[in-house]
Formats: C-alpha cells, sequence, structure tokens
C-alpha cells in the first residue's frame, strides 16, 4: 500500500510509526466519524483514538476539523500523548512527509497553541529545529514563514505561557536573517525577511530582559545584522543608550558578554538528523577511520554552496552542546578538534571561515573561571597545538585570528577580551589540557610577529594591565563598537575603525630625484622618486620594507604604500630595464606574503554581501586592478600573469571589477543611453562606493598621488557623464588586454578569448549567482567584437537568469542598447542551427532574444528565412520551436517587399502553413502594406528577379497562394492582375 504520510523509495523499508497511527485510524475509523459515541474510551482505547486522530488530520484535510473536535470532545491528558506523538513525528521524520501532511502538520500546530495543550512549546521547537540554515527551497522556507507569522499572531499567548520559547525563536530567526539578508532580489524572500526582522525587533525593543537569557551569543549573532538598517539603532542604544532598553540591572554591554550561553541554544540551529550523526562522529569513529563519514556528512548536510554558513552552527555545536566523557577523551575516538578542523578546511568562503573561527574562540574572550565551562574551549586550544608541525598554517591562522579578535572585538571593552583571553590560556595550562605554552611561544614555525604579540599578551595579564602598545589589527569577522564610530553607512556595513593614517604622496614626474615618497611617521622615510630612465633599487626596497612594517600597524597604511609602490611603477618607462630582484615573480611573491601574515589572500574570491559591493572596496587586490586597468603598464601586467600563472582568478576579478563599474554607473544615471541630467552631487548621492572609488582613484592618479583615504573627489558636472562613460569602456579594455596577453603567455592550447571570457563568467556567477543580467549586458555592450554571437556564452548566460532579468534584457535589446547576435546572417544563421540541439527551456529564451533584436536590427531577415526553410534535413520535431521563434518573429515585422517575397517563395516542405499563417497575420495588422508588397512580388516575378534568391525554375508556396485566393475572393476581389505574373507551374496559379 502506498504511504499516505511518507515519501518512501521503491526499496525502503516501511515507516513503523506510520503503520502504527494507520492501523489505528483502520480499527477507529467508524468512531471518527459523526455522530461521535458518547462512551468513554479506556486508556488503551484513548491512546489508540490519539492516533488515529493524527493520521486522519496528516492524510484527511477535508475531514481535519471534524477529528479535532472529537479530540477535544476526549481529551483527559491535556492532550500530552497528541502533543508527543507530533514532537516524535517532526523530530524522527519531518523531511520525509509529504507536503501535503505537512501543510496539515502546521495547521494542528496551530490548533495545540490555541488550547494550550501540554508541551506545545516542545512542539514548536522541534519544528524550528527543522529550519535548515543556508537553504533557500521552497518548503524550507515555507516553514520559516509559517512559525515567523505563528509567533507574531499569538504573541501575547506565547508571551504568557512560554516566554522562554520566544528566547530560542529570537536565537533561531536572528541567526536566519543573517541567511536571508546576503540575498537580494529574491522576491520569495522579501515578505519573510520584513517578518523576521518584525518578529526580532519587537522581542529586542519589547522584552529585552527576556533576550539578556541568551547570553553573550546574542551580541553574536547581531553582529552579523549590523548591515541591516533595522537593527543599527539597536547597535547604537547597546553602545550608547543602554536605558532605552528600559531593564533595569541592564547598564552595560559587557554584562551581556560575562553571561555563558546555554547549550540549549547550539542545538536549535542543529536538526535531530544532523545532531545524530555529529554524536555518532564523535563518540564511535576512530581517529584515522573518519574520512568516509565525513564525506558523507558533507554530501548530505552541506552540498550547497548557501549551506557553508552551517558550518557556524555545528562549531558552536560541538563546542558547547557536546561533552564527550573522559572514557571517550582517553579512547582512539576522533577528538572534538579534528572535527572542528575539518570544517575549517571545509570553508570556501572568507566570511564563513571567519565566523566560523569566531564560534570556536567566541567564550575564550570572555572566559571566566567561575561560569564558564573548560570544555568549551578545549577544541580551539588542542587544535592549534596538535596542527604542530604538519598543519602549521592552521596553527598560524588561528592563532593570528585569536590575538585580532582580544584586541579589536571591541574596543572600548578590550580589557574585557584581553583579561578573558588570559584566563583561558591559564586554565586550560592548569587543567592540564596543555601542559605549557612554551609550544606555541617557543615554535620556529610560527611567525616571530605572532610569537611576540602572544607573549605581551601574556605578560600583560600576568602584570594585571593591559598593554596599550598592543598592534590593533583589521577583523572582518568582528564588530567594532567604539562610540565614535556608530554613524554607519547605508551601503556597507561597518569595519573595525583603523588609527588615522598618514598621508602617502607621490608625485609622477620625469624629473629624477625631484621629490620624495613620505608617509607622516616612521614608516616611511624620505625616498627619490623611481625616474623614468631607471628604477632606483633602494627606493623600491625601502618601499617593500614600509609595506612590511605597516602590515603590523594599520590596514590603511599598507594600502597606502601598496598604492606607491604601484604608482612607482606606472611612473616608469616600458623600456626601462627592471633589476632582477625587482622583477613582477619577486615583486608578487614579497606582496603576497605580506598580505598573507594579515590572513588576506589576493585575488582571493570575494564574499558576497548584501551591504556593499561584492568586490571589497579598498583592499589590495582592488587597488592593483584599479591601477592596471588606469595604466595597462607592462610591470604590473606582468605581475597578474605571475598571480594568474599561480592559479589565482584575476582575469575574473579584472571582469567583475569592470562590470560592477557599470553596474554601478548605470544605476547612477551615468551609462550613455540614459537621459539625466549630470549633477556633481549625484554620484555621491547614487550610494555607489565602488564607483566614488573608482573616480577617486582616477583623479589621484592623473595627480600622481595616492587616494586621500578621507577625501571624495566628484567630477565637475559638464565633464561627469563623458568621464564615467570613459572610465568604464576603459575598465573592460584593460580587462581585453590582460586576456590577450593571458592567450599569449599563458593559453597556448589555441583558447579562444571567449573561452576564457567564459571562464571568467562563470566564476564571478559563483561569487555573486543573481547578477547574471549585469554580466549578459557588460559582455555585449563592452565586448562585442569578442562575445556577439557566440553560442558558449548566450547559452550559458541565458540559463542563469531568472523570468524578471531576462524580460528586462529584451526591453535592453529593443533599444538598442546593445546587440547579442550582431547583423551578420552568416554568424547568425548557423547559430539558429546549432541552438535546435539545446533542451526546449534554452531554445525559447534564445528565440525571445532572438525576436527582440531582429524586431530592431538591421538584419535581412528574409534571408534567414529562406535560408533556414530551405533546409533538406529540415526535421518537424527538432526545429519545431526554431519555426515558432521564426514565425513570431515574421509576424512582429512589417510586410516589407523583401519579406513578403521571401514568404511567397518558401519551399512546400514539412511547415506548409508557415507562409499563408504569416500572410494571415499581416493582413490584419498591415493591410496595405502587404497589398502593396504584393503587387511589386508580382513585379519582380515578371523581371525573373529578386533580392532573396533567384527565381528561375521556382514555384510559389502553395499555402501562400491557397490562402491569397481564399481571402480575396472572400472580399469580392479581383486577384487576376496579382496573380497574373506568377509561374505556370505553381499548382495555385
Amino acid at each position: 500500500m502506498a504511504s499516505k504520510l511518507f515519501k518512501i523509495g521503491t526499496y525502503e523499508a516501511k515507516i513503523q510509526l506510520e503503520v502504527c497511527l494507520r492501523q489505528a485510524f483502520e480499527e477507529f475509523e467508524p468512531k471518527l466519524r459523526p455522530p461521535f459515541s458518547l462512551a468513554i474510551p479506556s486508556p488503551q482505547e484513548y491512546l489508540q483514538l490519539n492516533r488515529a486522530i493524527l493520521y486522519g488530520v496528516l492524510t484527511e484535510p477535508q475531514l481535519a476539523k471534524t477529528h479535532i473536535k472529537y479530540l477535544h470532545a476526549i481529551v483527559t491528558d491535556g492532550y500530552t500523548f497528541f502533543v508527543g506523538r507530533i514532537v516524535n513525528l517532526v523530530n524522527d521524520f519531518y523531511v520525509k512527509l509529504v507536503e501535503s501532511a505537512k501543510l496539515q502538520l502546521i495547521w494542528v500546530v496551530k490548533e495545540m497553541l490555541g488550547v494550550l495543550g501540554v508541551g506545545f512549546d516542545g512542539l514548536l521547537v522541534s519544528l524550528l529545529r527543522q529550519i535548515i540554515g543556508g537553504d533557500f527551497s521552497d518548503g524550507n522556507l515555507y516553514l520559516c514563514f509559517e512559525l515567523v507569522s505563528l509567533f507574531l499572531s499569538e504573541w501575547h499567548c506565547l508571551l504568557e505561557e512560554a516566554p522562554l520559547f520566544l528566547t530560542s525563536a529570537l536565537y533561531v530567526y536572528l541567526r536566519l536573517l543573517a541567511d536571508h539578508c546576503r540575498i537580494l532580489n529574491n522576491a520569495k524572500l522579501e515578505s519573510l525577511k520584513l517578518l523576521e526582522i518584525e518578529f526580532c525587533i519587537k522581542m529586542l525593543r519589547e522584552q529585552f530582559l527576556l533576550c539578556m537569557k541568551i547570553g553573550r551569543d546574542l551580541i553574536r549573532l547581531l553582529q552579523d545584522l549590523v548591515h541591516v538598517p533595522a537593527f543599527r539603532p539597536i547597535w547604537k542604544d547597546l553602545v550608547l543608550n543602554p536605558g532605552e532598553f528600559k531593564t533595569p540591572g541592564f547598564s552595560d554591554i559587557s554584562q551581556l558578554y560575562s553571561c555563558r550561553t546555554s547549550s540549549r541554544y547550539f542545538l536549535l540551529r542543529i536538526t535531530p538528523e544532523m545532531e545524530t550523526q555529529l554524536r555518532f562522529l564523535l563518540t564511535h569513529v576512530k581517529f584515522g577511520s573518519q574520512r568516509r563519514h565525513q564525506s558523507w556528512f558533507t554530501k548530505k548536510f552541506l552540498f550547497a554552496p548557501e549551506r557553508e554558513t552551517l558550518i557556524v552552527d555545528i562549531v558552536r555545536f560541538i563546542c558547547c552542546a557536546h561533552h564527550p566523557s573522559n572514557e571517550i577523551i582517553q579512547s582512539d575516538i576522533i577528538p572534538r578538534w579534528a572535527v572542528i578542523g575539518w570544517l575549517l578546511k571545509t570553508c570556501r568562503k572568507n566570511h564563513v571561515q571567519a565566523n566560523a573561527k569566531l564560534a570556536l574562540f567566541y567564550d575564550r574572550l570572555f572566559f571566566d573561571e567561575g561560569t564558564d565551562n573548560l570544555m568549551n574551549i578545549e577544541p580551539g586550544m588542542l587544535l592549534m597545538i596538535c596542527s604542530i608541525p604538519k598543519y602549521i598554517d592552521m596553527t598560524h591562522s588561528l592563532l593570528e585570528f585569536l590575538l585580532l579578535l582580544g584586541e579589536n572585538y571591541d574596543l572600548d571593552h578590550s580589557h574585557v577580551s584581553i583579561r578573558g583571553l588570559s584566563s583561558a590560556f591559564n586554565v586550560l595550562v592548569q587543567k592540564g589540557v596543555v601542559h605549557s605554552l612554551d609550544v606555541l611561544t617557543s615554535c620556529n614555525a610560527l611567525s616571530p610577529f605572532l610569537k611576540e604579540r602572544l607573549g605581551r599578551l601574556l605578560s600583560s595579564s600576568k602584570a594585571g594591565t593591559i598593554n596599550k602598545s598592543l598592534p590593533v589589527l583589521p577583523l572582518c569577522a568582528a564588530p567594532h563598537f567604539n562610540s565614535e564610530n556608530l554613524s554607519f553607512p547605508e551601503t556597507q556595513a561597518p569595519s573595525v575603525e583603523q588609527p588615522t593614517a598618514g598621508k602617502v604622496d607621490v608625485r609622477l614626474s620625469t624629473e629624477p630625484l625631484s621629490t620624495s615618497v613620505t608617509v607622516s611617521g616612521d614608516l616611511v622615510t624620505k625616498c627619490p622618486l623611481l625616474s623614468s630612465c631607471e628604477i632606483q633599487d633602494d627606493v623600491v626596497e625601502s618601499l617593500m620594507q614600509n609595506l612590511s612594517s605597516a602590515t603590523m600597524k594599520s590596514n590603511t597604511i599598507n594600502l597606502q604604500i601598496l598604492e606607491a609602490i604601484l604608482l612607482s611603477f606606472v611612473n616608469l618607462d616600458n623600456q626601462s630595464p627592471l633589476n632582477a630582484s625587482f622583477s613582477p615573480e619577486n615583486l608578487c611573491s614579497r606582496m603576497e606574503d605580506q598580505f598573507k601574515s594579515l590572513g588576506w589572500q589576493l585575488f582571493a574570491p570575494p564574499d558576497c554581501d548584501p551591504s556593499a559591493s561584492c568586490f571589497q572596496i579598498r583592499s589590495a587586490t582592488s587597488l592593483i586592478a584599479r591601477t592596471f586597468i588606469f595604466s595597462q603598464h607592462e610591470i604590473i601586467q606582468g605581475m597578474l600573469l605571475f598571480w594568474s600563472r599561480r592559479g589565482f582568478s584575476v582575469g575574473a576579478y579584472l571582469l567583475y571589477y569592470a562590470s560592477q563599474l557599470a553596474y554601478e554607473a548605470h544605476v547612477a544615471g551615468y551609462s550613455g543611453d540614459c537621459m539625466v541630467d549630470n549633477s556633481t552631487a549625484k554620484l555621491c548621492e547614487s550610494g555607489m562606493p565602488f564607483l566614488i572609488f573608482h573616480v577617486n582613484g582616477y583623479f589621484s592618479f592623473l595627480n600622481g598621488t595616492t587616494e586621500p583615504s578621507h577625501e571624495e573627489v566628484v567630477p565637475t558636472a559638464d565633464m561627469d557623464k563623458k568621464l564615467i562613460i570613459k572610465l568604464v569602456e576603459d575598465a573592460f579594455a584593460a580587462y581585453k588586454c590582460f586576456l590577450k596577453c593571458s592567450k599569449t603567455i599563458l593559453h597556448k592550447d589555441a583558447k579562444s578569448l571567449s573561452k576564457l571570457i567564459l571562464g571568467d563568467i562563470v566564476l564571478c556567477l559563483q561569487w555573486e549567482s543573481e547578477k547574471a543580467k549585469k554580466f549578459f549586458s557588460s559582455m555585449f555592450r563592452y565586448l562585442s567584437d569578442v562575445c556577439m554571437g557566440d553560442e558558449n556564452i548566450i547559452r550559458f548566460l541565458i540559463n542563469q537568469l531568472d523570468h524578471t532579468d531576462f524580460v528586462n534584457l529584451q526591453f535592453e535589446i529593443g533599444l538598442k542598447k546593445f546587440f547579442a547576435f550582431g547583423e551578420s546572417t552568416e554568424i547568425i544563421f548557423p547559430l539558429i542551427k546549432r541552438s535546435m540541439t539545446w533542451d526546449s527551456l534554452e531554445q525559447h529564451k534564445f528565440w525571445a532574444l532572438m525576436r527582440s533584436e531582429l524586431a530592431v536590427s538591421e538584419v535581412e531577415v528574409e534571408k534567414i528565412i529562406l535560408q533556414f526553410l530551405y533546409c533538406d534535413d529540415l526535421d518537424p520535431n527538432i526545429s519545431a520551436i526554431a519555426v515558432g521563434g521564426l514565425l513570431t518573429l515574421c509576424s512582429s515585422c512589417a510586410p516589407s517587399a523583401e519579406l513578403v517575397s521571401a514568404i511567397m517563395l518558401l519551399p512546400n516542405n514539412v511547415f506548409q502553413d508557415f507562409a499563408a499563417t504569416t500572410l494571415a497575420t499581416w493582413v490584419v495588422s498591415n493591410p496595405a502594406m502587404l497589398i502593396d508588397s504584393l503587387a511589386k512580388f508580382s513585379e519582380q516575378i515578371n523581371d525573373k528577379k529578386c533580392n532573396a534568391i533567384d527565381l528561375a525554375g521556382v514555384t510559389i508556396n502553395h499555402s501562400a497562394v491557397l490562402w491569397l485566393l481564399s481571402y480575396f475572393s472572400a472580399k469580392g476581389m479581383n486577384v487576376s492582375d496579382i496573380f497574373s505574373n506568377f509561374p505556370s507551374s505553381n499548382p495555385g496559379g
């Protein structure tokens, strides 16, 4: 018998819970129909009736209200047994439920909340656990929507009957919002996000005392939402105005830091199935035999890129909610630190990896021996220690991140975090988790700078003071609560405020040794400028050393010095000799090492952030790309080629940079086809930080200086539009220049430019999949000579477009902003032929674009129609969509003499009524022009000449002639003059 409750595979065993429920339903089904029995059921009958009613509610939606009324009539245990069975069903089999049963499940849960069934809060928790982070499927979003709607509609009831449950709901939805707010322009998510934000803000504003019960992880969750406008006032009040929460006893954010979060909250973001598999891995799998289990877990739960955010929740669960017994710790079972190390290596996105590290070390930041659990901080310490020496990069990365946390997490309360870190180190040694910290402070494989910073942290803690000289370094994952930096910009998330950097000044002059490179402070001493004739080795060496020193002090300074180095090379003539020690390879390696010491990788995949451009503004990578775009200098080009040879996505970055620039220019109203008034303030008001960054860099480049970190230069009104159009065009020109060089030097396997572009597009869309239209427009507008008519690019991009973007693309093509296919029939016709091998959806999209373009282009549509329908191998099954596309195209075109001639001369092949259908459309839309064109066609027949085809020995299309005879006869018109010149071989003549 087919299951009515669960989706069960052909070879899967029956689920015993369903068997039990169905048997009860079949036994008591007569009693579930009115009139109901008034007899009091025995205890065993009562349990069976509960099972039968539950099965009836889930499988008979039309009778669900009747079943529930009967349950209300017989209930004697406050619904305890009924609710318990639902909880079992949700925990063990929710993912297997058929969709109709899931809909009924939500309905019956609302009923149980309405009658306050015993255990309803546990039932709601079990449903919350079924919401999967990073899952944007319809079913998952439906569950999110229904539950948050329920919590808002039943707010007062839940607040009175289950207030602690509301803290669980807040924890879940704050975590979900972090995922949902990273996705933009998704219609399915917008209404959901509004409800989620409404619920979370309501909790935080009206019930902050309840919210505080979550503990310190409330701050960790809120920091991921700092870019969401609705949460910015919350942050401001947390830091500056705690009294706004009207919560007695709450006066400072540090009070939350001291409250450890209960492990029950971490279970909320792990589904019961995930929990089972993780606990099995951590209690039964031997160390060394875990690979296949990890591989299975990845395929089961982390299969999609969006699911990667689950790693953060899993790390927090392992640290705080799974504490193995001493017996397991002393056995050969895989330890927690090893599983966490594997999870960190699984992270592909920088922001996810940073948040996972924060989850690993969060309790260490505020560790208090009296209240915190040593087991929460043990995995992070052991992962650092046990990674030496085989995985020293892991140790280096974790230790550096940990020190950055202590120094930058909350500068106004840095004493709290540094005290917590030092206390954690001391307790780990005292309790014997590690014998000594010498394994870190004396490790030769670790950076001396890191060991020095660790030593200063430990020594300052022993002295009972905080060393104010500790360097302040940037940290992407941690929020900065400095009260001087609370005016968050609308377009991007706040970053760690850096110390005011000194000004870097590099003048590009042809007069050698006339100017100097200066940075205020002790970083850069005065050095002669690189002349255009020869390179001064000591100057470059000085700058490189300054770069090394800057990485220890501030992000702003090291970027300014990097820009100074790049501008210095731009000042060189391409023919100038270059010392081998400053070759592109040598420079790249040194720069890469310097930035890697900060945990940054040049040209690493950018992380999608809904509050800012995907391409990080003012990063080392963006400065290098921008300088190359402005100069296309041989040395910088050599550096890019070197990184590309190393496997870095240089081409994709340049393409992303150019496309983002074009996109923001278009949105701001500066693209060449926009009818807008120039305005000096328009650029700033547009909220396009990426475009402003590029324009500022352009003017600094012209003046031969590095870009001031505190100024924004806006072009004058009379040159705004032309300037920005030129900047966008130059960006794509630089990208194409790099591609040509790359093809010559790196890709000697005759790879075409279009294939290289396609490879870069694929990477870009992996970084930001919802921007497919942006790349489509850019490719054909600025790289038309390479991309126009290219089958692979067209096919790939139309597969990435959603319906809204596809229609907007048709608008742009119809307005002649760009063409995708070109105006050559020699290119278009073979493309049409090849498109017939595509799947049907691809073909329909292809023809939608083709019709939009050919309707407004100069292409001779008649030639394409004749060429296509005269093919000997025309197959009605394979060619149907293409013929339908041509038919719609003809209908949208005016019946010109050339087009009508082509239609009249179509062969009598498998699509016999094509010509007649086209004529029937034209006679409605443009009868006068059709009659004129037919008359001209008749004259051409007489002259045996036609632009489309030689008419000698050719017959007129049978269906066209029959339709014309029928039509004109019905109108009572004399058609003898029109047909008198038609060839006698015409069967309709």
